[in-house]
C-alpha cells in the first residue's frame, strides 16, 4: 500500500498572482499564462464585471485551473484601489501591473488628475504601495511592471500635461518612462524585504491602446505576453530586481540609471496620496 504522505494529504498552497488590465489583450494573457503554471491562483482585475467574468470563464476552461478569479477595481481612482486593499485577505506573491489607456483627448478622473498618468503611473504606485505588507508578508514575492521601449519625455514639471498641449502619445510615452523609473524606486527600497521589482516591454499587438496611438501590431497576444509572464514566475529571475527586459533579455535603462530624476519622480507620485 503506496505511504500517504503528509504534503499529499495538505498540498502546498498555490502562489497568487494579481493581474491588473485583465481583460485587455496583453493582460489576458498574461492572466492566461501565469494561470497554465503549475501551483498558481490568479485574479484578474478589472473595471467590468462582465468582461472579467468572461475572460475568468475562459482562461479556466483553456489551463484546466479552477484557481481563476476575478476582483473589480478602477486603477484611476485611489479610492478604488484603497477598497480592494481593503477587501483583501490572503497573500499575494505576484502583482503585475498592466493596465494602461491612452485617451486620444485629454481628460481627468474624479479626482482631478489627467487620466493616463493617473491609470498608467499612479495606478502601478499605488498598487505596490497598498499591497507592499502583502507581498513583503509573502515572500519570496515578486512585482512586473509592464512598460514599453516606446518611452520617453517626462516632464517632472508638468506630470499632467496642465502647461503643454497633451498629445497622447507623448504622455504614453511619458507615462511608460516612468512605469520604468519607478521600477527602480521600488526595486530599491523592498531590496532587503524579499520582493523584486522588474519592469519589461511585453511586445507590439494590434489593440484598443495602440490603434489609440496610431499604431497596429505584430505580435500576437501570447508573444507579447511571455516576458511579463517569465518575469513573474520564472526561477531564472527570481532574485533579479531593478531591471527593464525586452524579450527576456535584460536590457539597460538610461530612464532607471538617472537616480536623481527617480526620486523625484517617487517623491512627486507620493505628493498625490
Amino acid at each position: 500500500m503506496a505511504r500517504i504522505t503528509s504534503e499529499a494529504r495538505h498540498p502546498p498552497s498555490p502562489r497568487v498572482a494579481l493581474v491588473t488590465g485583465a481583460t485587455g489583450a496583453i493582460g489576458r494573457a498574461i492572466a492566461e499564462q501565469i494561470a497554465a503554471c503549475p501551483g498558481y491562483e490568479v485574479i484578474l482585475l478589472g473595471r467590468d464585471a462582465d468582461r472579467t467574468q468572461a475572460a475568468v470563464a475562459e482562461i479556466k476552461r483553456r489551463t484546466r485551473n479552477p484557481r481563476v478569479r476575478f476582483e473589480l477595481v478602477d486603477l484611476a481612482r485611489q479610492e478604488s484601489i484603497a477598497a480592494l486593499a481593503a477587501r483583501w485577505s490572503g497573500p499575494v506573491h505576484v502583482l503585475v501591473n498592466n493596465a494602461a489607456i491612452t485617451p486620444r483627448s485629454r481628460e481627468e478622473n474624479p479626482e482631478g488628475i489627467e487620466l493616463q498618468f493617473a491609470t498608467n503611473v499612479l495606478g502601478y504606485f499605488r498598487m505596490i504601495v497598498a499591497f507592499s505588507d502583502d507581498l513583503v508578508d509573502a515572500a519570496p514575492a515578486r512585482v512586473v511592471n509592464v512598460a514599453s521601449y516606446w518611452a520617453g519625455g517626462l516632464d517632472l514639471d508638468d506630470l499632467e500635461f496642465r502647461h503643454r498641449d497633451y498629445d497622447n502619445n507623448a504622455a504614453y510615452r511619458q507615462s511608460k518612462q516612468a512605469d520604468r523609473m519607478l521600477t527602480v524606486a521600488f526595486a530599491e527600497r523592498l531590496k532587503d524585504k524579499g520582493v523584486t521589482v522588474n519592469a519589461c516591454h511585453p511586445g507590439d499587438v494590434a489593440s484598443t491602446l495602440s490603434r489609440n496611438l496610431g499604431f497596429g501590431g505584430h505580435e500576437t497576444p501570447d508573444q507579447a505576453a511571455r516576458t511579463p509572464a517569465w518575469l513573474a514566475t520564472d526561477a531564472v529571475v527570481s532574485i533579479v530586481s531593478g531591471k527593464y527586459f525586452e524579450y527576456q533579455r535584460d536590457v539597460s535603462c538610461p530612464f532607471g540609471a538617472d537616480r536623481d530624476a527617480v526620486e523625484g519622480l517617487y517623491r512627486a507620485c507620493e505628493g498625490y496620496g
